[in-house]
């Protein structure tokens, strides 16, 4: 990198995370694609990853009616089986302990596997209403950070083997979960309609157990400094406790992102209502205003890296956080279809962004245990869907659709001017120091 490209340079941005001595490499021949092709480890995580997001996303909308018509439970019921996903946080802050002090990533990642399987399996051969509930609280929020363990996996590997377009990889495989989302939910519902719903929860099982396949037998990578890949005794020693003031950072990055994403059981739960009941949409109309967000969000995933660069992880997140303000005014306030369009669109930047970099910015935050950073951002969407679904369930009795989306909108608002304060902070601290900040460190006032 030329002395004139330095000072282009923003701080927190993501060539922040690369060693200058990477950076400055030419990279004409190298892309992220082509490290995603080349590496067994990239390349089988990011199908897992579409396999994972299959699985979950066909069994998400159908788990309701599973309660409800299967096993005779009420739509209350069926609407507190959400709540067991508040346990996955606590699971895979255990999960990404014992990785960041073994050093066993892609062990406990086919153990996390192995658990959706015997979860979701279970779920689909229940004969009592308690059973799923049981084991949703107990055995899926391990299957949670499976996910988490690839992406610490990942991490590890580009410790090792560095490269300037490391954040692409990273931003590719999380697209894969994006599309295994995209992919999903009509793949569940054709085949619940064909071969009814316990088929399809134990293909959601067969989705969780395929995971292992494209991996294979691969060992662990070396985390970054280690002598030998044989030698565990070369792993640097993680603490099992970290301090609060260490993990403070990455706390306060997911309690914002939590903010962020409530918004959305909140939409999925209203929009499709909202416009069917009052606004009287055409189901094609409603169908391509709820499909252009993943569209867009695929599409924006690899170009926010690109902006990334330039004018810094977090300081794009703030813009990102503002786009979910706008997007869920539109959907409060217009009531048009072009309106809604615009709303969705914007939510589509709003993920683009958190999507792509979100678990980049978690593992930098706390670079010294990657796992249980990449474990508890993972996790914070069961707390999102718990406090969407929740705020969201009562603000609609008390405002009406469609003033209910006033609530993410505020939630979007607090987060984007957090996100605006650490970001603000971070560089005070970078300009008061006396050097340029480590690689994978941030500095915090």
């Amino acid at each position: 990198m030329s002395e004139h490209d330095d000072v282009g340079r923003q701080p927190g941005s993501i060539e922040d995370m690369v060693p200058e001595a990477v950076v400055s490499e030419p990279t004409v021949r190298d892309s992220a694609v082509r490290l995603v092709l080349a590496s067994p480890l990239y390349r089988g995580a990011t199908i897992a990853l579409f396999l994972a997001g299959l699985g979950q996303s066909a069994a998400a909308p159908q788990i309701a009616l599973f309660l409800t018509k299967d096993l005779g439970g009420s739509l209350t019921a069926a609407g507190l089986f959400y709540l067991t996903s508040l346990t996955a946080p606590v699971a895979g802050y255990l999960v990404g302990a014992r990785s960041d002090r073994t050093g066993g990533r892609l062990g406990l990642f086919r153990v996390c596997a192995v658990a959706g399987f015997l979860g979701w399996a279970g779920i689909a051969c229940a004969t009592r209403l308690w059973m799923p509930f049981v084991i949703g609280a107990v055995v899926l929020g391990f299957a949670v950070a499976s996910a988490s363990q690839l992406f610490a996996a990942i991490h590890d590997e580009l410790g090792v083997r560095p490269s300037a377009v490391g954040d692409g990889v990273v931003s590719i495989v999380r697209m894969a979960l994006t599309a295994g989302w995209i992919v999903g939910p009509s793949a569940g519902a054709i085949l619940a309609a064909r071969f009814g719903l316990r088929p399809m929860l134990f293909t959601t099982a067969l989705c969780a157990v395929a995971q292992l396949v494209p991996l294979g037998m691969l060992r662990t990578p070396p985390r970054s400094g280690s002598a030998s890949p044989s030698r565990k005794t070369a792993l640097p020693e993680v603490p099992l406790r970290m301090k609060v003031r260490t993990m403070g950072p990455l706390l306060l990055f997911t309690a914002l992102y939590v903010l962020v994403y409530a918004g959305e059981p909140i939409k999925y739960a209203y929009l499709p209502i909202y416009m069917i009941d009052r606004l009287h949409f055409p189901s094609g109309i409603e169908g391509a205003i709820v499909g252009i967000q993943p569209l867009v969000e695929l599409v924006l995933m690899p170009l926010s890296v690109l902006a990334a660069r330039r004018i810094g992880m977090m300081r794009l997140m703030v813009v990102a956080a503002g786009f979910g303000v706008a997007a869920n005014v539109c959907f409060a306030t217009t009531g048009s279809a072009p309106g809604l369009f615009a709303g969705q669109i914007l939510m589509g930047g709003v993920w683009g962004v958190f999507a792509a970099l979100g678990i980049i910015m978690a593992q930098r935050l706390l670079p010294s245990a990657v796992a249980t950073a990449s474990a508890i951002f993972m996790s914070s969407t069961a707390l999102s869907s718990a406090l969407g679904g929740s705020v969201g369930g009562l603000g609609v009795g008390v405002v009406g659709l469609p003033h209910v989306f006033l609530v993410p909108a505020t939630f979007a608002l607090i987060a984007a001017i957090g996100l605006l304060l650490m970001d603000r902070s971070t560089r005070k601290s970078q300009a008061s120091s006396s050097g340029p900040p480590e690689p994978n460190e941030t500095s915090w006032a």
